[in-house]
């Protein structure tokens, strides 16, 4: 027999799985939205936002009652803790995924132009980091969550070509500068979504390990950087 606490927390476990099929599916509509100039794929995320909110407050607010009710310690406790971070990180993504879906609703309504930026190869990364971050929770390996902090400083790289390519590209040709700025805003917003990839997957190594490996993330992501200068 299960006892209650138990089903609680297989309960939270499943309820921030769903939230983050949607979180995956808001990303991957909005960049085939951006792909395709599909203003139905856009107006599919900006609907769904709002189930993304009212799943983020649900999980809160089960979460809190059973660190209220129960007292969970050791790897309950740093499971809880984790599912109530990774929450927060998985509605940011729903954000970011609106807002590529508005910045195509722009493109839309301007003409199409060639631009020297692979978002969709961008957004290939990106929506692999985010679904191996919820293998990693799903599966509880934090090797599989370690996987994905080698893949964020990737995303880094390219939208740091995007940016040199799209500002070149804006100053030789500035009638196509909103398109350009848009596809710069699309790429930044697909970064932001890597980071929060990672955050989840620092996150799950917390819970499965009990180890904090969040200023190590930073301080690779730092050298990685000084390198590049450099080269």
């Amino acid at each position: 027999m299960r006892t209650r606490f138990q089903q609680q927390m297989e309960d939270l476990r499943e309820k921030l799985l769903r939230m983050g099929g949607l979180a995956e599916l808001a990303v991957d509509r909005a960049c085939q939205a951006y792909t395709e100039r599909d203003l139905t794929r856009c107006r599919l995320v900006l609907e769904n936002e709002s189930l993304i909110n009212a799943a983020e407050r649900e999980i809160d607010e089960m979460a809190f009652d059973i660190l209220a009710t129960q007292q969970p310690a050791a790897v309950d406790l740093r499971f809880i803790l984790a599912v109530t971070k990774i929450n927060a990180d998985l509605e940011r993504v729903g954000d970011q995924a609106v807002n590529i879906a508005e910045r195509v609703m722009d493109l839309v309504g301007l003409p199409a132009v060639e631009l020297p930026v692979d978002i969709p190869r961008m957004a290939t990364a990106v929506s692999a980091m985010v679904r191996r971050a919820l293998e990693s929770f799903v599966e509880g390996k934090a090797e599989l969550a370690q996987a994905v902090l080698e893949m964020d400083h990737v995303v880094d790289r390219m939208r740091d070509e995007s940016f040199i390519v799209l500002v070149r590209k804006m100053n030789e040709e500035p009638q196509v500068t909103q398109q350009a700025l848009d596809a710069l805003l699309v790429s930044r917003n697909l970064e932001r979504v890597a980071d929060h990839a990672t955050n989840i997957s620092e996150d799950v190594i917390f819970w499965v390990l009990g180890a904090d490996v969040r200023h190590h993330a930073q301080a690779a992501s730092a050298a990685q950087r000084t390198e590049r200068r450099e080269q």
